[in-house]
């Protein structure tokens, strides 16, 4: 085992700050605690796997394992796609009313991975834009673009609450105008400046970036879902809320979640990783 050199020892408090700041960081960019703790033991046993010269060169090493843990939470949700915060034994951070943390934990998992983090390093944790551009992996300016996509987003939903049942509905209308493949009944339910998510996990040819727009959003779900035989479109619960499944055959080959405020579509997620359609075809069989 490496022996801690003499100038790696640290005040008591400090190392109980640090660890504190790493949690909150992880735990607003996960949103459940557990995964968080995790998140933050996997970041210092990444510090302690580094040789001792590694160490001492690490001018800064708080800001080292803030975005050490940053990378590994961003990892976490981009290989299991969004969060899904909620209770799971453990408080909030400190000075977080509860219920005022869920309720925006609630409205971060509608954004996706980079968004979140973006918005989370950036307007929760005020980190320099070279930080929060190290852990998102994209340049300073990118990074900007998704904050203020993410501020954008999630002010529209405090000024448009949807209702499930409104969500219901508007969903049903959206699969209905992709099955009759109708571009203007599908623009027409979209918020213009819509944004589609394409996740084929590096095993399904799609678009590797995000669509914007209303027009570009429903170009390309009409050319995902463009009719062909054996292809199907179907309305079920994902996530809690209603979405829209697609099979192929007897295959799950898609799973597409909504983000609605109003009578609008702001965000659609279309999962088509075969890894993370596993559940929906175990279940698919397992019912027939």
């Amino acid at each position: 085992m490496d022996r801690m050199q003499d100038d790696e020892t640290v005040p008591i408090a400090e190392l109980l700050d640090e660890r504190r700041r790493l949690l909150d960081v992880a735990y607003w960019m996960l949103g459940r605690s557990q995964e968080a703790d995790d998140d933050v033991a996997e970041a210092y046993r990444r510090w302690y796997d580094l040789s001792d010269d590694h160490r001492i060169r690490i001018a800064e090493p708080r800001s080292w394992l803030v975005t050490t843990v940053g990378g590994i939470c961003l990892e976490r949700l981009t290989l299991t796609g969004r969060s899904h915060p909620g209770p799971d034994g453990a408080a909030p951070p400190q000075d977080v009313d509860e219920e005022v943390s869920q309720a925006l934990l609630d409205a971060l998992d509608r954004l996706s991975p980079a968004e979140r983090a973006a918005f989370v390093l950036n307007d929760v944790f005020g980190m320099a834009p070279g930080t929060v551009a190290a852990v998102v992996g994209q340049t300073e300016e990118e990074c900007d673009e998704l904050a203020a996509r993410a501020r954008h987003s999630l002010a529209t939903r405090r000024a448009h609450p949807t209702t499930p049942q409104q969500h219901d509905r508007v969903v049903r209308a959206v699969r209905q105008a992709c099955v009759t493949e109708n571009p203007a009944g599908l623009t027409s339910l979209l918020a213009p400046d819509a944004t589609v998510f394409f996740d084929g996990g590096g095993k399904v040819r799609t678009l590797p970036r995000p669509v914007h727009g209303a027009g570009r959003v429903t170009r390309s779900m009409l050319t995902l879902l463009a009719g062909r035989p054996r292809t199907t479109l179907h309305c079920q619960s994902v996530n809690g809320r209603t979405g829209i499944v697609v099979r192929y055959g007897d295959q799950v080959a898609a799973v597409i979640s909504l983000d609605v405020a109003g009578d609008r579509v702001v965000q659609i997620w279309a999962v088509l990783n075969p890894d993370k359609l596993r559940h929906w075809n175990r279940t698919a069989t397992q019912e027939k």
